[in-house]
């Protein structure tokens, strides 16, 4: 099924994020831990790779995996940073060997010291085009409620979530937030800048407190001082810091739910027992 289909036809959609393993050696245990994820029953599964794509074939891997297998819609992600036509076209005929007809089309980030000069694909637009051109595909795209941190003014990567529009993106999916009002700020603006797709907002549960704050400060995500309270009193116990976690994520989509945002997406990070949580906590209201 088209993402496009399920955020027009079901009124409150979940779906989770994986990522598939760095070699062929954690093949199997990743693949355990999706198949405990996609019996959740999930709307859909969106399944990442790391940096510069070394691993995106283990990734279509696992997504042609839980469409056959699971019985899940998945959605593959694609960085265009290193591709070039015959890469790109490659990689789409082998998305649709597979059946696979959701992307979500990236541009990636950048290596230090890379000329970007000599990208084919300089924008995640450029990408939204090509794989528009060869094939019936959904495409998504991401965009940030607080800025991509290369954009100089929020106007500026407004202006290029129209682009990613223009070229043939179907629906937009967030970084992460901890602040719900800094979403509804941004949907306003996108929709005043005339953006009206799908926008599915993405949630983190952050179960364990190391790096996030490094995260942040590289991606310019603002922590809420509520946040920054849980970090602190829970920081230094496991268990308490996960339990507060997923209530603090959970909390955060029912507001959402309630607030008139239909789809969400969580950043489950290959762990079932986080995803089957949050999902049971929203039993009743994404019933």
């Amino acid at each position: 099924m088209k993402l496009t289909e399920l955020f027009k036809n079901k009124k409150s959609t979940l779906s989770f994020e994986v990522f598939p393993p760095k070699t062929g050696d954690g093949f199997e245990s990743v693949s355990e831990a999706v198949k405990k994820i996609a019996a959740l029953s999930p709307d859909y599964i969106s399944v990442t790779y790391g940096a510069g794509g070394s691993n995106a074939g283990l990734a279509a891997a696992i997504a042609a995996e839980i469409r056959r297998d699971c019985g899940v819609t998945p959605l593959a992600h694609f960085s265009c940073i290193t591709s070039t036509k015959e890469s790109v076209a490659e990689y789409l005929g082998g998305l649709k060997a597979n059946k696979i007809e959701n992307i979500l089309a990236l541009r990636g980030d950048l290596p230090a010291g890379f000329d970007a000069s000599t990208l084919t694909y300089r924008h995640a637009s450029d990408l939204v085009a090509e794989i528009k051109a060869q094939g019936d595909f959904c495409v998504g795209g991401a965009c940030y409620p607080e800025g991509h941190p290369e954009s100089p003014s929020q106007a500026d990567d407004i202006e290029g979530i129209r682009r990613k529009v223009e070229a043939g993106c179907d629906f937009l999916t967030t970084q992460m937030f901890f602040d719900n009002n800094i979403l509804y700020n941004y949907l306003f603006k996108l929709l005043d800048a005339g953006i009206s797709i799908p926008v599915v907002a993405g949630i983190m549960p952050v179960t364990t407190p190391k790096n996030i704050r490094r995260i942040c400060a590289l991606s310019g995500l603002s922590l809420p001082p509520r946040f920054k309270m849980i970090l602190d009193r829970y920081g230094d116990n496991p268990a308490a810091m996960k339990q507060a976690g997923i209530a603090y994520a959970t909390e955060q989509i029912i507001d959402l739910y309630a607030n008139g945002i239909h789809a969400v997406h969580v950043y489950a990070m290959n762990k079932p027992d986080v995803a089957e949580k949050i999902r049971d906590n929203l039993s009743a209201i994404i019933a």
